[in-house]
């Protein structure tokens, strides 16, 4: 894993200053202390530079990056490949020559034989890259199928200015810092619509996506193209095969995604939760390794939380040497700020600080990657949103009274995440019901924010969305190809996947809180032949009754704990702030610090009025337990925001870069 960055002018007599190149590098320094290097040749009108993280080829030379191949193709990537061995040689026995061992190689010179797209097509792993090529004198920006690895973009007008995080996008002079006021409100209910950030006028590539940028007479052409999606097959469409054969299929298509992902040039370690996810993750690479596999474990101070004693139950059985983190509030508070700095959007639960905390766990031990159970929930429908949708909108062949019974058993065992992982009050979107059927339970919670967020909005800002509806806008983002004739089942992962996915759990639960401390996470689950494998399961065999990820319990039965196998899903959450005094005079704490009555005025982005009230709210006696957990997501929406405003606004991101090559010794 690594950081890019990049400029691509209007115009080819347009040289790039090598120092913005540098200094892009430098403020992801984070993301590849290992080396950097840049790549900028007179009269291209193209820049890039690249930090490294060496994971695979640790020779300092061989791996550099920018690749240059043969003068006409300029690559930077930020990822990894897996299979690339296979791939390598099968070009060298073309008569393609390779200056290293390094993974990333392979794709400029498959763009080179074969094309972009029959070169997207062999691509597996994780990964987001910027490609020239001076013969069709145009810049592809490509990110992964799933977003587990990030690219932010603008158009200045006479620059496309690219990079693996908003602060690398801030670092170009021409690029002006400012929250956008529909990102600032979608930053408060949580959910984003795909493709936006916080700041205006900086964009992600999506997921699956594809951006082709070309020039001509000092203007930009960009077309973008989507590569691949979560494909669930048409009802009428859906294959039958027996239980065994989706049972053994999820079993290989895991066991080949775990050891694909085992290769690297330095020990590889596993994230471990209490969780039948990462559990089964860590049981199919000890099962794989030739070594011990070293798990690490998060432990809060809340025994209601805390999945300590399973996780270590999994250590034990497969012989694994167990790093617990117990995390208490001041640990959690104490680290939230910067937390932002590299999530660069708000978060709504101390779990992105405890994450941090981890990842910095992992470096001091001296382990640079690890392997996750992100995506299982994703594809084996594990959320409780998932089986609330499944039991009003998917159930053929059981009765009402049946489902009900198991929709009322949900709720009781989830009284935890009411508000934050299940709606505490049904919500319905109307452009989402006239695009999905229904609105899915996973959007409920954060889409009934809207009108306290609204209020919680400055008065100035919130003139600027009257009348703006954020289901709308996410409405419009959705892909009715993949929708239409699908099961209620799949529609409801297809949107979790298109959000809170990508939006949430890759960005401030995975890569920026994992790249914060120079750690790569590999969630072996978002493998997409594993993915498409599983859009073939059918909903019954994912959700069987009201068992969760029936399907994959079967397939991993033999590598967990049977206390694990029978278990039910319990979401990984941090203890919300109001649960604990420390944790709530904690949290206060910052908001005096960030969002003193004088700030907000500054800022002009909230209403201090309405923050007062719904810190009173929390503290009653009178507020559910549910409002508290939504109240709880909002005052953490808040911090982040003014945490944002201060370190991404109100101060100069281009100085920052310039300060931290100047440590580095990297000014030229």
């Amino acid at each position: 894993m690594c950081g890019i960055a990049g400029v691509f002018t209007s115009s080819k007599s347009n040289n790039i200053d090598s120092q913005i190149l540098v200094n892009m590098a430098a403020i992801q320094h984070h993301r590849g202390p290992d080396n950097y290097g840049y790549c900028n040749p007179a009269n291209v009108g193209v820049g890039m530079s690249h930090s490294r993280l060496s994971i695979i080829d640790l020779n300092e030379d061989r791996g550099r990056q920018p690749f240059f191949l043969e003068g006409t193709v300029i690559f930077a990537h930020n990822g990894e490949f897996y299979d690339y061995q296979r791939i390598r040689a099968e070009l060298t026995a073309k008569g393609l020559n390779f200056s290293s061992k390094s993974d990333s190689e392979i794709v400029p010179w498959l763009f080179k034989k074969e094309g972009i797209d029959k070169a997207l097509e062999q691509l597996r792993g994780e990964f987001a890259f910027s490609l020239y090529d001076e013969q069709e004198d145009a810049l592809y920006l490509v990110r992964d199928r799933f977003g587990i690895k990030p690219l932010y973009w603008t158009n200045t007008g006479d620059e496309i200015v690219f990079g693996s995080e908003v602060k690398v996008v801030l670092t170009h002079p021409k690029v002006k810092a400012e929250i956008d006021t529909q990102g600032l409100f979608h930053q408060l209910i949580q959910v984003m619509v795909p493709g936006t950030t916080a700041f205006k006028g900086i964009s992600q590539v999506e997921p699956g996506h594809m951006l082709k940028i070309t020039r001509k007479n000092g203007k930009f052409s960009i077309e973008t193209t989507k590569y691949w999606d979560m494909d669930f097959p048409e009802l009428a469409m859906r294959p039958q095969h027996s239980d065994d054969y989706y049972i053994s299929g999820v079993r290989k298509h895991l066991l080949e995604a775990v050891q694909l992902r085992l290769n690297a040039d330095v020990p590889v370690g596993c994230y471990l939760s209490g969780g039948i996810d990462s559990c089964c993750i860590l049981g199919l690479a000890s099962a794989a390794s030739q070594e011990p596999i070293k798990a690490f474990t998060i432990a809060f101070d809340n025994k209601d939380y805390d999945e300590t004693p399973i996780a270590t139950e999994m250590a034990e059985s497969v012989g694994a040497e167990q790093e617990i983190l117990e995390l208490n509030a001041e640990l959690l508070y104490d680290n939230f700020e910067r937390t932002i700095w590299h999530t660069e959007r708000t978060i709504y639960n101390t779990l992105a600080v405890a994450k941090l905390m981890m990842s910095q766990q992992v470096r001091h031990v001296n382990y640079k990657v690890v392997l996750t159970g992100e995506g299982s929930d994703e594809l084996f429908a594990g959320y409780p949103a998932f089986r609330k949708d499944m039991f009003l909108h998917g159930m053929e062949g059981v009765s009402s009274e049946q489902a009900k019974a198991w929709q009322k058993a949900l709720e009781e065992n989830n009284k935890l995440f009411q508000g934050a992982m299940l709606p505490k009050d049904e919500y319905i979107c109307e452009q989402i019901n006239n695009k999905v059927g229904f609105t899915p339970s996973c959007l409920q919670p954060w889409l009934s924010c809207s009108g306290t967020a609204k209020q919680l909005l400055h008065h100035s800002r919130r003139e600027e969305i009257a009348g703006y509806e954020p289901g709308e806008a996410i409405a419009e983002k959705l892909d009715c190809n993949y929708l239409s004739g699908r099961h209620p089942l799949d529609k409801a992962q297809y949107v979790w996947i298109k959000t809170m996915l990508e939006g949430q759990i890759l960005t401030w639960g995975g890569d920026r809180v994992d790249m914060a401390n120079s750690m790569e996470a590999r969630p072996a689950f978002l493998d997409h032949k594993l993915a498409e494998f599983a859009t073939l399961i059918p909903p019954e065999m994912r959700i069987k009754g009201s068992r969760e990820k029936h399907v994959l319990r079967e397939a991993v039965k033999g590598v967990i704990p049977e206390t694990l196998y029978n278990r039910e899903k319990f979401a990984f959450m941090a203890p919300p702030a109001h649960t604990d005094d420390k944790k709530w005079q904690k949290l206060k704490s910052l908001l005096n610090e960030f969002a003193s009555p004088r700030q907000l005025e500054d800022a002009k982005l909230i209403d201090a009025g309405f923050l007062e009230v719904l810190i009173k709210r929390q503290e009653s006696d009178v507020t559910s337990e549910a409002e508290k957990i939504q109240n709880d997501a909002l005052l953490n929406h808040v911090l982040g925001v003014m945490i944002l405003h201060h370190h991404f606004v109100a101060q100069d991101i281009s100085e920052k870069a310039y300060n931290k090559a100047q440590a580095l010794g990297w000014t030229i």
